[in-house]
């Protein structure tokens, strides 16, 4: 893995330690509040509208998140809405300690922290062309999957066993102690203001930025595939499910973390990625081994192979992350980045959402969830086959070619050589 940006850029040292803790931390919390629920319930569809209660929040904020990010100090957002974040983790921490939880609590504080999350991610998202040379941009992807991906092989295996043996309230406990860590590393990131003839953030704004998106057949491909593929095969929402029948809660953790450990031997050995300049077609390529891999994941007799399937999945995504943030990074303009960013966020946070929703719904209607494991990943790759023919400005996509990102390496370049 190419390190570069890693010893080049304070400030993306400290953005990455941030995330590293931060990541651990919230972890614990995503996997706890669908076993804390499912234990609540123990039903499929209590579970699956936990990701619906999070989707309004999620898209409003959104949008509005990336709005925020061009007109105000990204800096300052992301700190704030760390506090916020940690507020609303107490919030289920309180609940936890109750003698009765309610269930209206879990599906409040999931859809308050699912806003405050996508109000902080512009931010975060745009603060990486700023603080990253602009060659060193898909290293720094890769770096980032990495960060993202060790906390998803550790967090969740501890969280099954957390949750088994000491409840849902220790976890919440350990996640509000990471934010209060994150906090200090982002504290000491450099301000990062607008420019100063920066418009606003208003509706007007925003629609700006849905037009430019919209505009650009290439950065359509990266958010239509990606929440296609998400929207059929994802489907974390059934592993509490499949757990019971290989073994109890403790065996979520395993489920969580078998997609992470793929994701993270892909990004350790990323460093291939860079010498590629077709984004595009790596992006389809990956997604449909992805649709694959849910599919033989559905076929799997025992846990170990079920594993391996999901661990398959888990770095076919890998790649397509790292390839979608290249296109994203090395193209779209700074004073456009957070906006892009929101809709960014949209993209891969609303296939997840509606994946777990559909595994749930499938699951209790179509028999179980082998079948609704399966059938998702088989509508993942007829989706990704279709939109690759109708998108062929995606599928040719090169970077050494590609204007908009000649146009940016060039502004990039230029600036640096000012400010030197």
């Amino acid at each position: 893995m190419d390190l570069s940006p890693l010893r080049s850029s304070r400030d993306f040292r400290l953005l990455f330690g941030s995330g590293l803790i931060g990541m651990f931390g919230s972890f614990l919390s995503m996997i706890v509040l669908p076993l804390q629920m499912k234990d609540l319930t123990g039903d499929y569809i209590a579970v699956g509208l936990m990701a619906l209660a999070e989707f309004v929040p999620m898209v409003v904020c959104g949008l509005w998140g990336g709005a925020i990010a061009d007109a105000l100090d990204r800096r300052t957002i992301v700190l704030w809405t760390e506090v916020g974040l940690m507020v609303s983790i107490g919030a289920l921490l309180v609940n936890a300690l109750l003698p009765d939880p309610q269930i209206w609590v879990l599906y409040t504080m999931g859809a308050i922290t699912a806003g405050l999350g996508s109000l902080q991610r512009p931010s975060l998202e745009s603060l990486m062309p700023q603080v990253v040379p602009h060659d060193q941009l898909a290293a720094a992807a890769a770096i980032s999957s990495f960060r993202w991906n060790l906390g998803a092989i550790v967090s969740p295996a501890l969280a099954g066993v957390i949750f088994a043996v000491y409840g849902a309230a220790t976890a919440y406990a350990v996640n509000i102690a990471t934010y209060l860590i994150s906090l200090a590393l982002l504290w000491m990131i450099r301000a990062r203001p607008p420019a100063e003839d920066t418009a606003p953030a208003s509706i007007k704004t925003m629609i700006e930025g849905v037009r430019y998106a919209v505009g650009r057949k290439d950065l359509m491909g990266t958010y239509l595939v990606d929440i296609a593929a998400m929207i059929f095969a994802f489907s974390t929402a059934l592993y509490p499910f499949i757990a019971d029948h290989f073994g109890g809660p403790q065996t979520t953790g395993l489920l969580m973390s078998a997609s992470a450990v793929g994701s993270l031997i892909a990004s350790v050995t990323s460093g291939w990625t860079g010498r590629v300049h077709r984004h595009g077609l790596g992006v389809i390529i990956a997604a449909t081994v992805w649709g694959v891999a849910v599919v033989l994941a559905a076929l799997m007799p025992s846990l170990w192979l079920l594993l391996a399937c999901l661990a398959l999945a888990g770095a076919a995504d890998m790649i397509s992350g790292i390839f979608r943030a290249t296109i994203w990074n090395q193209t779209i303009p700074n004073e456009l980045r957070g906006r892009l960013a929101g809709i960014e966020l949209l993209s891969y946070m609303t296939g997840p959402m509606l994946g777990n929703a559909r595994a749930g719904f499938m699951a209790s209607s179509l028999g179980g969830w082998r079948v609704s494991l399966g059938a998702g990943g088989a509508l993942c790759v007829l989706a990704v086959v279709a939109l690759a023919a109708k998108l062929p400005t995606f599928r040719t996509y090169d970077a050494r070619t590609d204007e908009h990102a000649l146009r940016e390496k060039a502004r990039r370049t230029a600036a640096q050589t000012v400010k030197a």
